[in-house]
């Protein structure tokens, strides 16, 4: 599913239109870049997280030129889903001997 199906989802299911939608869905996605360049992360209840990851500092190659190079310590963007919305996937997915019956 892109961006605009799950902003015409969304509006169709609230009646919202679809330009508000999208201002709305644009502003949460800006709130959460923000959020995380300012070294904080965001916590939704029953969703999920969107946190930090720390990289360590690595050795890396450039196979072109056959040199090192030190790769600085780094932070990385990441998800982490909330164990209430893990089990909603896991629950819903069809097991393979249902799969194979149908």
């Amino acid at each position: 599913m892109r961006k605009a199906d799950l902003v015409k989802k969304i509006s169709d299911k609230t009646g919202i239109s679809q330009v508000d939608v999208m201002v709305t869905l644009e502003s949460f996605f800006n709130e959460v870049k923000e959020s995380l360049k300012g070294g904080e992360n965001v916590y939704i209840r029953g969703f999920g997280s969107f946190i930090l990851k720390k990289r360590k500092q690595k050795i890396g190659r450039i196979i072109s030129k056959n040199e090192a190079i030190v790769i600085p310590e780094h932070y990385i963007p990441a998800f982490k889903a909330a164990d209430v919305f893990k089990e909603k996937v896991h629950s819903s997915i069809p097991k393979k001997e249902q799969q194979g019956e149908e």
